[in-house]
């Protein structure tokens, strides 16, 4: 096999930049306060606004 240039890789990462890979899957527990249970909230979302989904009540 032939050795690949870091040249080669970048621009493989340029035309990868709107697939899949930038979106993670996030799950956040929710308390009931009424009955105390937990609930589980998952959502696929952009790996940027990570932090806004956990901030955010």
């Amino acid at each position: 096999m032939a050795k690949v240039s870091k040249n080669a890789r970048v621009a493989q990462r340029a035309a990868n930049a709107g697939s899949g890979r930038d979106f993670c899957k996030v799950v956040k527990s929710i308390k009931d306060p009424v009955t105390g249970k937990y609930t589980y909230k998952e959502v696929m979302i952009h790996k940027d606004k990570v932090k806004e989904f956990f901030a955010k009540k």
